[in-house]
C-alpha cells in the first residue's frame, strides 16, 4: 500500500492541484471580510454581501508571488471547529485531511476577541498559519488600537493588519503567506493549556498511543483531545483508517515521492478508540463546555494584551440608534416595507422609459430590418419564421421586458446587501420562523430567495438541522426571484396602476407588488407551519444570529456585481431560454393538426382549467413552455396573445405585427381577452406555481431525493392552483 503525495491527497479532496502549487486554506468567522481578502489575493469577484454565512461553499482561486503559484480555497465562515454543523465540518474536514501548506485565518480588528476563539482552534490543528487581521480602517473609526507585536508574539504566528475593501496590506500578506509556504521548519503556535481535573493523563495516554501508531503524525495532541469528546468526525477517521493515510504525508510536507503509510490493523485502531471511550467516561461530563470556557479565557486574555479602546465610537453610537429602529418591534416591519417599497417605487419609475426605448428598438425596428432581410434573400418562409418570427422575436421581448427593471433592481438589492439591512430583516422575521417550527436562519436563505430561488436553495446549508433544512428548501419558492420580478412589475404597471388615476399610480403600483411580496413570506410560514406538524415534524433548534456592523457600499463593486454577475448573467441565461422557446411558439403556431395550428389544440385543452383559475389557457401554455426559466414567461404570453387574437398572419408567413411599449402590450392582452381578474390571479399564479427547472435541479443536488423534489415542486403550485381558483371564484361572485 502506497501514500499519496500531499497534492494527491488533496485532490482527492476534490482540489485540481498541480505538484508545484502552495495550497492556502482561507478560514474565518463569518462576515470577517473573508471573500474580500479572497478577491484581493485572488483578483476574482465573488459576491461578498455584508451578512452573515454568505461563503456555505468551498470557492477556489489561485494567484502567483515571486514565481511561485498558490491556490487559494475560501472555506465556510464558521464560528467554531467544537460542534458538527455542515459549514464547520467541511472548514474542519479540510485543515485537517486536506493538509493546505498555509491556513490563512482572517480576524476582525473590531472585534478580535470573539474572532480568536476560532483562531486559537485552528492553530491546534496546523503548525503553518498566518493571521489577517483585516478591517483596520473599521478599527481605527472605532478608535481602537491594536499591538500587532504583541498579537504575534502572544499567538506564535505572522500577524498581517489589512482593510482589504482597499487594499492596504495585501502585498505584506502575500510575503508573510509565500515565507510561511517555503519555510523549512515552522515553530509550533500557541498550544491551549488545558487545567480539567483528570484531562492531561488521559490526554497523554492516548496521545502516547497515537504517537506509537502514526509516529510522524504532527496533530496526535487535538486528535487525542477530540477522541476524548467522542467527535464523530474523527472517531470515524481513525476507524477507517483514513488517519494512516493523513500521517503518511504529513511527516515531511515537502516529500514530492509517495511514501508506505503506517501499517496498521483494525484491531489497533479499535483499541486506541476504546481506550478513548473508556478514559472519557472518568472525565468531567461538561467536557466540552470547560474545553469552550478556556478556548474564550484565552481569547479574552490575549486580546486584553494586545487591544486599547481610545474613548467612545461616535460611528458606533449612530449604528446602535440606526439597530433601534431596524430591529424594534414596533418600527421594525414599517421599516422594512417602506424600504422594500421605495425600492420598488424606484425600479418601476425608472425602468418605464428605457423598456419602452428597447422594445421599439428590437421588437418594431429589429424585426422588421431582419424581415426585409430575410426577404431580400429570398428566405424560404419556414426559416425566415423559425429564426425570425420565432427565435429573435422571443429574445428581443426578454430583453426589453427584463433588462431595465433589473438593472434598477439588483444594485438596490446589492446595496441593501453590503450595507447590513438583510440580516436585520433576518432578525426580526426570526421569532416567526421559530414559531411556525422552523429555523430562524430561513429568513436569510429567504432574503436569498428573492434574488435567485436556486441560490436560496443552496444557501439552506447555513443551517444545520436536516429537518429544518428541508423545510427551508421546500418552501423557498414562494420568494419572488429576479426571472418573477419583472412580470409582477410589469402586470402592475400597465393594468393596475392604469386603472386609477395617474396621481396615484405609483403608489399603487408599488403596493399591489409589495403585497404580493408580503403574501409570499406569508405563504412561506403557513407551508413551513404545515412542514413542521405534518411530515417533517420535530422541535425548533436555537442558533445565533451575528448582526454585521452597517458598511458603506462599494459603488464601483456594487455596480459591477448587479449588473455583471447578476444582471447579465440572469439576462443572458434568459435569452438562452428564450430562443428554443421562441422556435417552439412558432412550430405550434404553423404545425397543424387537422387543419387547425398545434397551438390551438393545446390553448383549447388548456382554456377549461385555465377558466376555473380565473387564467387562460394561452397563459397556462406560455408557463409550461417556461418551466426552463420564468424569466421568459411574459414574452411566452405575448407571442402567444399575438397568434390566437388574430394580431399576426404567421400561419401566412407573413410576419408578426404589433405595437409596443406599455399601451401596446396593454393593447394586446386586452385583444386576447384579459380582465383585471386575469391579471391579479396572474400575479397570484406568478407567486405560486412549480421553481424553474435549474432550482428543481438544485433542489435535487441539495436533497439527493426525488421525492422532496417533487415535493418542492407540486407543493407551491398546488397553493397557486387553489388560490387562483378561489380569487376567481370571489371575484365572479362581485
Amino acid at each position: 500500500m502506497t501514500c499519496p503525495s500531499r497534492h494527491g491527497q488533496l485532490r482527492k479532496h476534490g482540489l485540481d492541484v498541480d505538484e508545484s502549487d502552495f495550497v492556502v486554506a482561507l478560514a474565518g468567522n463569518p462576515n470577517t471580510g473573508k471573500t474580500t481578502v479572497f478577491n484581493a489575493l485572488t483578483g476574482l469577484r465573488m459576491h461578498t454581501g455584508n451578512w452573515p454565512g454568505k461563503t456555505i461553499s468551498r470557492a477556489e482561486g489561485a494567484f502567483s508571488y515571486d514565481s511561485q503559484r498558490f491556490k487559494v480555497v475560501d472555506l465556510p465562515g464558521t464560528y467554531s471547529l467544537l460542534s458538527a454543523s455542515p459549514d464547520e465540518e467541511v472548514a474542519r474536514g479540510f485543515l485537517l485531511f486536506g493538509q493546505p501548506d498555509v491556513t490563512l485565518i482572517v480576524v476582525d480588528a473590531t472585534s478580535l476577541e470573539r474572532n480568536l476563539n476560532l483562531a486559537l482552534q485552528v492553530l491546534q490543528i496546523t503548525r503553518r498559519a498566518v493571521i489577517c487581521l483585516n478591517l483596520m480602517d473599521e478599527a481605527k473609526a472605532h478608535h481602537i488600537d491594536i499591538d500587532v507585536r504583541n498579537l504575534a508574539r502572544s499567538l506564535g504566528v505572522p500577524v498581517v493588519p489589512c482593510s482589504a475593501r482597499s487594499g492596504e496590506g495585501i502585498a505584506e500578506l502575500l510575503r508573510e503567506l509565500s515565507q510561511m509556504a517555503t519555510r523549512s521548519e515552522a515553530r509550533p503556535p500557541l498550544k491551549l493549556k488545558l487545567n480539567i481535573p483528570g484531562l492531561a493523563p488521559s490526554l497523554r495516554e492516548i496521545e502516547e498511543a497515537l504517537c506509537q501508531l502514526f509516529p510522524d503524525f504532527q496533530q496526535s495532541r487535538w486528535t487525542a483531545l477530540r477522541l476524548l469528546e467522542g467527535d464523530r468526525q474523527v472517531v470515524d477517521a481513525v476507524r477507517t483508517g483514513d488517519l494512516a493515510q493523513l500521517a503518511c504525508f504529513a511527516a515531511d510536507a515537502d516529500r514530492s515521492e509517495p511514501m508506505d503509510p503506517p501499517e496498521t490493523t483494525v484491531q489497533e485502531r479499535e483499541a486506541i478508540l476504546d481506550m478513548a471511550h473508556r478514559l472519557g467516561w472518568k472525565l468531567p461530563k461538561n467536557l466540552h463546555d470547560r474545553i469552550t470556557e478556556t478556548i474564550y479565557g484565552e481569547a479574552a486574555r490575549i486580546a486584553s494584551q494586545s487591544v486599547v479602546h481610545h474613548g467612545g465610537s461616535s460611528r458606533l453610537l449612530w449604528q446602535q440608534r440606526v439597530d433601534r429602529w431596524l430591529t424594534h418591534p414596533v418600527t421594525a416591519f414599517p421599516v422594512m416595507a417602506a424600504v422594500l417599497a421605495f425600492v420598488l417605487w424606484l425600479t418601476i419609475a425608472g425602468a418605464n422609459v428605457p423598456s419602452q426605448m428597447l422594445a421599439s428598438l428590437l421588437v418594431d425596428n429589429g424585426h422588421s430590418l431582419l424581415s426585409s432581410w430575410f426577404d431580400a434573400l429570398g428566405a424560404p418562409f419556414w426559416i425566415k419564421g423559425l429564426l425570425v418570427d420565432g427565435m429573435y422575436l422571443a429574445t428581443a421581448w426578454v430583453i426589453s421586458v427584463m433588462l431595465p427593471p433589473m438593472a434598477i433592481f439588483f444594485p438596490c438589492f446589492t446595496i441593501l446587501e453590503d450595507l447590513g439591512f438583510l440580516p436585520r430583516v433576518a432578525f426580526n422575521l426570526d421569532r416567526m420562523f421559530q414559531k411556525v417550527g422552523a429555523h430562524g436562519k430561513q429568513a436569510l436563505t429567504m432574503a436569498m430567495g428573492l434574488g435567485c430561488n436556486a441560490a436560496g436553495v443552496v444557501a439552506t446549508r447555513v443551517i444545520d438541522s436536516p429537518r429544518e433544512r428541508l423545510i427551508a428548501i421546500i418552501t423557498n419558492n414562494f420568494s419572488l426571484c429576479n426571472g418573477r420580478w419583472p412580470t409582477q412589475i410589469l402586470l402592475a404597471s400597465i393594468f393596475i396602476g392604469a386603472a386609477v388615476p395617474s396621481a396615484w399610480s405609483s403608489p399603487v403600483v408599488v403596493g399591489s407588488v409589495l403585497l404580493v411580496t408580503v403574501l409570499g413570506f406569508g405563504l412561506t410560514l403557513l407551508s413551513s407551519w404545515m412542514l413542521a406538524r405534518t411530515v417533517l415534524r420535530g422541535e425548533a433548534t436555537s442558533f445565533s444570529l451575528e448582526l454585521p456592523p452597517y458598511r458603506p457600499p462599494n459603488i464601483l463593486r456594487t455596480l459591477y456585481t448587479s449588473l455583471i454577475d447578476r444582471t447579465l448573467i440572469v439576462l443572458w441565461r434568459a435569452v438562452v431560454f428564450a430562443m428554443p422557446a421562441g422556435a417552439a411558439i412558432w412550430l405550434v403556431a404553423n404545425l397543424s393538426i387537422g387543419g387547425q395550428p398545434l397551438a390551438h389544440w393545446l390553448i383549447g385543452f388548456l382554456d377549461g382549467p385555465g377558466e376555473l383559475m380565473g387564467l387562460t389557457g394561452v397563459i397556462l401554455l406560455a408557463y409550461i413552455v417556461a418551466i426552463p426559466a420564468n424569466e421568459i414567461v411574459i414574452p411566452t404570453i405575448l407571442m402567444l396573445s399575438v397568434l390566437v387574437s388574430g394580431q399576426s398572419d404567421w400561419g401566412s408567413g407573413a410576419g408578426v405585427m404589433f405595437e409596443t411599449g406599455d399601451e401596446g402590450i396593454h393593447s394586446i392582452l386586452v385583444h386576447a381577452g384579459w380582465t383585471m381578474m386575469t391579471v391579479v390571479c396572474l400575479m397570484l399564479f406568478s407567486l405560486c406555481h412549480n421553481p424553474c427547472s435549474t432550482t428543481i435541479y438544485t433542489i435535487y443536488r441539495e436533497t439527493g431525493s426525488w421525492k422532496w423534489t417533487s415535493v418542492a415542486t407540486f407543493l407551491p403550485l398546488i397553493f397557486g392552483v387553489v388560490i387562483c381558483v378561489a380569487t376567481a371564484s370571489i371575484w365572479r361572485l362581485f
